[in-house]
C-alpha cells in the first residue's frame, strides 16, 4: 500500500508527518510524505523556528512524484494541518490527481480546527474550507467533537447528538467518520469515548481517560484508522485497531512522564498492542 501524506512537521518531538508516518510504515504501508510547514518543534513550546511553504511548493513536490510515474500506485492521500487555503486547494488537486488514474483510491482528511477548551486555532479561511471543500472531497474524515460540531452546525452533548452530527457531515461526501476525544453525558468522567458511523450505523470504543497532554495524538489517530480502513473497508474495525494502539502509545507516554509522545519507543503498540476494548453498536 502507498499513501501520499500531505502534512506538517517537526524536526524534534512528533506531530503532523512526525507523528503519522512512522505509524504507518510500522504498519508495512509505503509513505510518500510532502511536507505543508518545517518547524523545528511543535509550537505548543511557545517559539519555534523553521518555514511555512506555500500552494505551489505542494504542487512542485507532487508534479515530481507524477513524473516518476508512480501516482497511479497510490492508494490514498492523507492530510492534516493545512496552514492556508492555499496548501488546502494543493491538497486537493493532488487528490483529483491521483483519482484520475487510480479511481480506487481513499483520501483521508483529517479536519485540523480547533479543539475544546482552546477554540479554533488556525488561520482564518480554513474552517471554512474544512467544511466547504475538504469535507465534500473526502472519503474519510477524523474531527475531535469540537471539529465536528462546527462542520455539522450541531451541538453534540449527548451520544445521539453525535450520531447526528456524524449523518449530517455524511451527507456532504466523506462514507466514514471517525470522532475523537468525544465527552457527553453518557461518558463516565474516568474514560473518553472514540465513535466511528458508516452507512448509517454506529460504534462506539471507550477508554480510560488519561492524565496528560500531549501534541500530535491526533495525527497518529487519523493515520492509523486511515490504513486499518483502508485494508478492511470496515469502520469497526479500524476503530478497534486505531483505539488500542493510540491508548497504549499514549498510556506508555504517560508512564514516561514524557512531553511528546513515544512513538518510536512504544512503536511496538502499531502491530501488537497491549490493551484491548470493546467496540460496541450504538
Amino acid at each position: 500500500m502507498n499513501i501520499l501524506s500531505i502534512q506538517s512537521h517537526v524536526a524534534y518531538g512528533h506531530v503532523g508527518n512526525a507523528s503519522a508516518v512512522f505509524p504507518m510504515q510500522r504498519l508495512g504501508v509505503e509513505v510518500w510524505p510532502i511536507h505543508t510547514v518545517q518547524f523545528s518543534n511543535h509550537t505548543g513550546y511557545g517559539s519555534w523556528k523553521g518555514r511555512v511553504f506555500d500552494g505551489p511548493a505542494i504542487e512542485e513536490l507532487v508534479d515530481g512524484i507524477a513524473e516518476r510515474g508512480v501516482l497511479e500506485r497510490c492508494d490514498g492521500v492523507l492530510s492534516g494541518y493545512m496552514g492556508s487555503a492555499d496548501i488546502g486547494n494543493a491538497i486537493l488537486g493532488a487528490v483529483e490527481r491521483v483519482r484520475a488514474l487510480n479511481p480506487q483510491a481513499l483520501y483521508c482528511c483529517d479536519p485540523v480546527i480547533g479543539d475544546v477548551g482552546r477554540g479554533v486555532f488556525v488561520r482564518p479561511g480554513i474552517p471554512e474550507f474544512m467544511r466547504d471543500q475538504a469535507l465534500p472531497a473526502a472519503d474519510i474524515i477524523t474531527p475531535n467533537q469540537f471539529e465536528l460540531d462546527y462542520l455539522s452546525g450541531l451541538t453534540t452533548d449527548s451520544l445521539n447528538e453525535v450520531k447526528r452530527g456524524v449523518s449530517t457531515v455524511q451527507q456532504f461526501g466523506p462514507k466514514a467518520v471517525l470522532v475523537t476525544s468525544v465527552e457527553t453525558r453518557e461518558t463516565p468522567e474516568d474514560a473518553v469515548d472514540m465513535i466511528a458511523g458508516e452507512a448509517g450505523r454506529f460504534w462506539r470504543v471507550r477508554t480510560p481517560k488519561l492524565s496528560l497532554s500531549v501534541n500530535g495524538a491526533g495525527d497518529a489517530i487519523a493515520a492509523l484508522f486511515f490504513v486499518h480502513y483502508a485494508r478492511s473497508r470496515s469502520a469497526p474495525m479500524a476503530l478497534a485497531e486505531a483505539a488500542a494502539s493510540v491508548y497504549g502509545l499514549l498510556k506508555r507516554t504517560e508512564e514516561a512522564g514524557s512531553r511528546e509522545i513515544l512513538t518510536i519507543a512504544a512503536q511496538d503498540e502499531f502491530v501488537s498492542p497491549t490493551h484491548r476494548f470493546t467496540v460496541e453498536e450504538v
